[in-house]
């Protein structure tokens, strides 16, 4: 195979998974609340808890997946995991009971780990000249997945709850066949190295963070701005429920127009912006957005007006990827990796910490309270008290650098 067609079928594979992860978003809600036995507002604890697991298993086993593939190679990780992926979706199709589906999402956690072995895949077949073009493929692949997956989920969740489920067992499983048939390996014999636990540490990121004091603030920022997003993430399917009575296929409609919005900015403004203002401005604009934004969200009393909001939103993408591009600025080449590491660890952390409070403060606002009382905006209010502070932060690091 050669690199324009393995770097096809990694195209094709990474949005296969994020459609596949994307289908379930407008069903997943109801599917706990069914498996639970409650009403679909007191699911919410339940769908954090839930979140915050398969967090979890992505942050234990990512680095564990990437040495397999570094000992075994990238073909059979790859393939196992889209196999897995296809038997998870099966289980939580089938799920009787709100245990079958932890099990199921922890091993859709386990097996969504692959990414790792993905980007792994990208570096073996890229060149220096095609490494920063093929990478961003990666987050085109993403985007057209979550753009289909929502859309393809609202439409089969209107037939049933656990359909969406289904179908993306399906997609798993086809694209498994392709690959078994199509993949080669990229991993020379004499480039893989013996597999050890001890280098395999998803704690050993952090323990590398203490490295780069001069951006102890920067690593502040990039835990507020993410655990600030983990709001949307979490709780748009509940607030446009309970809220605005939408139905599985309006909440899928509403997160495909979300994931345009977000490619058009990130894909094709965000380089443009820096460019032309620099990344610490740009930055400013993303972080000021982003409060806008989920203000305005809070606040908003009829469904029109999250459609509104929906392109001012899509800019708060801007933030991260400059913050980002600021810090690795800062640092030396020898200690990009440690560094990209780190930070992939800060963003892990604030994705299991994130649903569990968002989920939390969503029930204490909603749950068991008179309509009129009730504060749904409260996940989208905290997002913005959270960016606030990281603005803060950001003022005082990029203050110090200047």
């Amino acid at each position: 195979m050669n690199s324009k067609n393995a770097m096809l079928f990694i195209f094709i594979t990474i949005v296969i998974d994020a459609t596949g992860l994307g289908i379930i978003i407008p069903t997943l809600p109801d599917l706990i609340a069914e498996t639970s036995n409650v009403k679909l507002g007191e699911s919410k604890m339940y769908a954090g808890y839930i979140a915050m697991v398969y967090a979890a298993m992505q942050f234990i086993f990512a680095p564990i997946v990437g040495g397999l593939s570094d000992r075994y190679g990238r073909r059979p990780v790859l393939l196992l995991s889209l196999f897995g992926l296809a038997i998870d979706y099966v289980i939580m199709f089938y799920a009787p009971s709100l245990m079958w589906l932890v099990i199921g999402r922890c091993i859709s956690g386990m097996f969504g780990a692959s990414y790792s072995t993905a980007t792994a895949y990208i570096a073996d077949i890229s060149t220096n000249e095609t490494r920063t073009k093929n990478f961003g493929m990666v987050g085109a692949a993403f985007g057209v997945g979550f753009i289909i997956g929502p859309a393809i989920g609202g439409v089969l969740g209107d037939v049933g709850i656990r359909m969406p489920f289904l179908f993306a067992a399906g997609l798993s499983f086809l694209n498994f066949v392709y690959g078994f048939f199509v993949l080669k390996e990229t991993l020379a014999v004499e480039n893989r190295r013996p597999f050890s636990l001890k280098r395999s540490n998803p704690i050993g990121s952090f323990i590398q963070i203490v490295k780069y004091k001069e951006l102890a603030n920067m690593f502040i920022v990039i835990f507020m701005y993410y655990l600030a997003g983990t709001a949307i993430q979490n709780t748009w399917v509940y607030l446009t429920k309970e809220r605005f009575l939408w139905t599985e296929l309006d909440v899928g409609i509403s997160l495909a127009t979300v994931g345009v919005c977000v490619a058009i900015v990130q894909g094709g403004l965000t380089g443009i912006f820096a460019k032309k203002w620099g990344d610490v401005k740009t930055a400013y604009v993303g972080l000021v957005m982003f409060v806008l934004a989920t203000t305005g969200i809070g606040f908003a009393n009829s469904g029109w007006m999250l459609y509104a909001l929906m392109l001012p939103y899509a800019f708060t993408g801007l933030a991260g990827p400059t913050i980002q591009a600021i810090m690795s600025k800062n640092t030396s080449a020898s200690e990009q990796g440690e560094l990209q590491g780190s930070i992939t660890s800060i963003v892990s952390l604030a994705e299991i910490v994130g649903p569990v409070f968002m989920m939390a403060l969503m029930s204490w606002t909603t749950v068991g309270i008179p309509e009129e009382e009730r504060v749904y905006g409260s996940p989208y209010f905290a997002a913005a008290v959270f960016v606030i502070v990281g603005f803060f932060f950001f003022y005082r690091a990029v203050k110090r650098q200047a």
